[in-house]
């Protein structure tokens, strides 16, 4: 529908974290990934539980979580694409609110591609639906890309110049100067559009290389934290470098086609998951809700992640994952006065039967938790000092 050059759904790299609301099953998602393109599949935390489950037990990227009063877990300008396919979300509660949490978490000139029977105005009722939709999206400046039968895109503008055009009084309005649009663990949702950096503004665009190139080249938001091209290269290579010694390890112990999801709990700039590249398997990458909120980075090298609070429980199903990576997270949390216990039981409860867990940490939380490996039937398969 969007016409990209080649028919290639990822338009040559462009297109590649995706937001896939209200799920179902993920098959969309499954869909995507012979394209290189990497969704989030979510799904709320109601009748569509089983779902998810369904989901990561075919090795597909998905989280429960909900639309409702708070932020998502995710930094603004996260997806080239958002997706609805009669996803049953009223997109105009509370003065679209919903919509614009979309827009947040949209890159410049991203899509959002939404198939319901409004989209096609079949009756009274659909027609006005898709009126006040359209009305909506026209004040938010999004523009129609494509539309055929009950399938609508929209894009959203590549620089705030629309927003400065709008009539005064217009709404929903523009989110206040001192908003952090990255701000997301607990942070109630506004009803309000999220303008653009001055660097987005002047670069038309978020200034991403594509994919895959964009997993190696420093983010444009680097700067955001005092990092240095420098900082990052020499990050990406030291997580080579022990990424390589973890499979040398482990390799041993790993039977063929046992690895899909992985999940490193303290995931910094995504170089963790950047150096498993060639290897068949996706990471979810956690970071701290109280660290630097790095995920953005980690989604501008085309990887997806979350924002987590280790001491609570992490939401997802029990036996989801098969391979935990736990950099420095026993040594946070008890900076905290949380209980590494819990953590030890939540990373069981979280783990598939015969999945590995990767600890490097300082040497009394090893010895910690050697205490106990027999009483979680956990086994150390292997040891390294550095």
């Amino acid at each position: 529908m969007l016409n990209f050059s080649h028919n290639n759904l990822n338009n040559e790299g462009r297109v590649r974290t995706v937001l896939d609301v209200g799920c179902g099953v993920a098959s969309f998602g499954a869909y995507l990934l012979s394209s290189d393109i990497i969704a989030m599949s979510l799904a709320p935390n109601d009748v569509h539980q089983n779902q998810i489950q369904f989901a990561l037990e075919r090795g597909i990227p998905a989280c429960l979580g909900v639309l409702g009063t708070k932020r998502l877990p995710y930094p603004s300008r996260s997806f080239e694409l958002a997706h609805c396919s009669r996803c049953r979300i009223d997109w105009l509660q509370r003065d679209g609110i919903l919509l614009l949490e979309l827009d947040r978490l949209l890159r410049p000139g991203g899509y959002f591609a939404y198939s319901s029977p409004e989209a096609y105005a079949q009756d009274e009722e659909d027609l006005r639906i898709w009126k006040e939709m359209s009305a909506l999206v026209e004040r938010m400046c999004w523009r129609i890309a494509a539309k055929r039968n009950q399938t609508v895109i929209w894009q959203k503008p590549l620089t705030n110049d629309c927003y400065m055009e709008r009539a005064p009084g217009t709404n929903p309005p523009l989110c206040r100067s001192d908003d952090d649009p990255d701000a997301v663990w607990g942070v109630p949702m506004e009803a309000c559009i999220t303008p653009y950096s001055d660097h987005d503004q002047k670069a038309k665009g978020s200034g991403l290389a594509p994919w895959p190139a964009r997993l190696t080249s420093p983010p444009p938001r680097l700067a955001d934290f005092g990092y240095s091209n420098e900082m990052f290269e020499k990050d990406t290579e030291t997580w080579r470098q022990w990424v390589e010694n973890y499979w040398n390890l482990l390799s041993p112990k790993i039977e063929a086609n046992t690895l899909r999801n992985l999940m490193d709990m303290k995931a910094n700039m995504g170089s963790f998951a950047a150096a498993l590249k060639e290897r068949n398997v996706w990471v979810m990458n956690v970071i701290p809700e109280d660290g630097p909120n790095t995920l953005k980075l980690i989604y501008d090298r085309g990887l997806i992640g979350t924002t987590h609070n280790w001491c609570e429980a992490f939401s997802t199903y029990p036996r989801t994952y098969d391979l935990l990576h736990a950099w420095t997270v026993f040594s946070d949390i008890e900076k905290k006065g949380c209980s590494a216990e819990d953590l030890l039981l939540e990373m069981d409860r979280i783990l598939r039967p015969k999945g590995f867990i990767i600890i490097r940490d300082k040497q009394p939380v090893i010895d910690f938790v050697r205490k106990y490996l027999s009483a979680l039937h956990w086994e150390a398969v292997a040891t390294a000092d550095s």
